[in-house]
């Protein structure tokens, strides 16, 4: 689990401002898609709509390290 989300960081932390923006808007449709889509019929697995915020909050951090210069 470890060796995964160090992966994801350095993913992460390679992508420029354009990028990560790119990433959060398209990411960002999807969850709006999904969560409208489980409004109307539940889907066959919620926890997705979870890990699609906590993706796009991870995406909003690294954005903020990169205006911030770290």
């Amino acid at each position: 689990m470890a060796a995964k989300n160090k992966s994801k960081h350095q993913d992460l932390s390679s992508m420029s401002s354009e990028d990560i923006l790119k990433t959060i808007d398209e990411t960002d449709l999807r969850l709006k898609k999904m969560t409208f889509s489980h409004a109307i019929t539940p889907i066959e697995n919620p926890m997705s709509i979870r890990i699609l915020r906590r993706e796009i909050a991870r995406l909003k951090t690294q954005q903020r390290k990169l205006e911030l210069g770290f």
